[in-house]
């Protein structure tokens, strides 16, 4: 027996969108001017048709897929891409237009705050009405009953009708519901975002366990990559209606972010116009090369030292002034900042009055694979050492590459943001 539980097949949604001509408000004035010229269209030359206000737009176009029993599916793209659409037909909230879907086993979906919740109804009322919804009996909605409850954190607020529940008290309620009444397919749309942290990490937690042990498929929209890349085994990346990419997470997430990325690998202020700067330092370049000083965006994180270089014009020598990078990933997660002058304030005698050159090196071997930015900053240091970004920075990014352990066994890409290789001795 087959382990696909969907399969797609020239699947296509239309839309037809309607424009309209803004119109102001309408005087006295403009009433009699236009009567008076209606009394003599008749014996004018008729009018050319106008533009047709109804225009066709492909939410989807020709997407072919399958899903296999127990995958754990990652949908991402930019907005307007077509992914809530394709959650929308898989949960057969609205039709295709052309095509077909197969799915094998019921579906719990996820896709906006408070779907399939009755507002008058209590939240004790709706468990029962999802899943009646779902096809349970009631003998299985008590049996899961307390494990809901427990588990979305409401037992204070069980017997209130949810109208009144906060957005994040509706997702706490829908997100139990959906994932503990045994559904085949679970569907989780962007809607996960509305809660707290903790909160999403156990929503996740709760979606490996479903998908892992229980053998269960999950399909999950997010622009949060690394949880995509953490929680899937498997991507589709949408791009205006059509599959662009599949695949392994981290192969599709690093196609989508080049595709994606609107910086580069170098900074270079046109025609040294201070349109960016300090009280006391103006921006010139700022860029990444490697070890011949040569621009570069691609790096082999297994044997390539990155260096980071800032050039620019100081006003004032002050000892208060620092100038250095901020290190993100490409969905902009914080991995370190540093300074010039945080090693010592003997570093402070580096920078001298007018153009100053300054290069930072990244040890080998520091970045996993993925994609990275560089931000600039330049700042007066307060009392607590807290140093202000420019206003409007420049950043730039690259790319690295590699990052596979020196053993022969090992032929995957290592796990986590960092690729350190650290030494372990034998203590007797």
């Amino acid at each position: 027996m087959s382990d696909t539980v969907i399969r797609v097949e020239n699947l296509s949604k239309k839309y037809v969108l309607g424009h309209q001509k803004q119109e102001g408000y309408t005087t006295l004035r403009d009433v009699l001017s236009n009567t008076t010229k209606s009394l003599f269209r008749p014996f004018q030359n008729p009018k050319p048709k106008t533009q047709n206000p109804h225009e066709e737009f492909w939410a989807l176009k020709d997407v072919n897929f399958e899903i296999k029993q127990g995958d754990r599916v990652g949908i991402i793209g930019r907005n307007g891409a077509g992914k809530s659409t394709l959650l929308k037909i898989l949960s057969r909230i609205t039709e295709p237009t052309t095509g077909s879907i197969r799915v094998k086993g019921r579906v719990a979906s996820l896709l906006e705050v408070g779907t399939g919740f009755h507002p008058e109804l209590t939240g004790r009322e709706n468990i029962f009405l999802n899943g009646a919804i779902l096809g349970m009996s009631k003998a299985e909605i008590r049996r899961k009953f307390d494990e809901i409850v427990a588990f979305a954190e409401i037992e204070r607020f069980l017997d209130t009708p949810v109208k009144r529940y906060s957005s994040g008290m509706y997702v706490r309620l829908a997100f139990a519901v959906a994932a503990h009444l045994e559904p085949e397919i679970l569907i989780v749309d962007e809607v996960l975002s509305v809660g707290d942290a903790q909160f999403q990490r156990k929503c996740l937690d709760k979606m490996e366990q479903v998908s892992q042990k229980e053998r269960r498929t999950v399909l999950f929209v997010s622009h949060q990559l690394n949880t995509i890349q953490t929680l899937c085994n498997h991507v589709f990346c949408l791009n205006q209606g059509h599959i662009a990419y599949s695949g392994m997470p981290g192969e599709v997430i690093k196609k989508y972010l080049s595709g994606n990325s609107t910086s580069q690998n170098s900074w270079i202020s046109e025609n040294h116009k201070n349109t960016i700067k300090d009280s006391l330092f103006t921006p010139k370049a700022l860029m990444i090369i490697d070890e011949n000083h040569v621009p570069i965006n691609s790096f082999i994180s297994n044997n390539e030292t990155i260096g980071v270089l800032i050039e620019g014009y100081v006003e004032e020598v002050n000892p208060a002034l620092t100038i250095g990078f901020a290190l993100y990933t490409n969905d902009r997660q914080l991995l370190f900042w540093s300074l010039a002058t945080d090693s010592s304030p003997e570093q402070w005698s580096q920078i001298k009055q007018g153009s100053n050159k300054l290069i930072c090196w990244l040890p080998k071997r520091l970045l996993n694979e993925g994609i990275y930015e560089i931000h600039l900053i330049a700042s007066i240091h307060c009392i607590r050492w807290i140093a202000q970004p420019l206003v409007n920075a420049p950043y730039i990014s690259f790319d690295i590459q590699g990052g596979l352990s020196d053993s022969p066994l090992w032929r995957e890409k290592r796990p986590g943001l960092l690729g350190l290789v650290l030494n372990f001795k034998k203590v007797e």
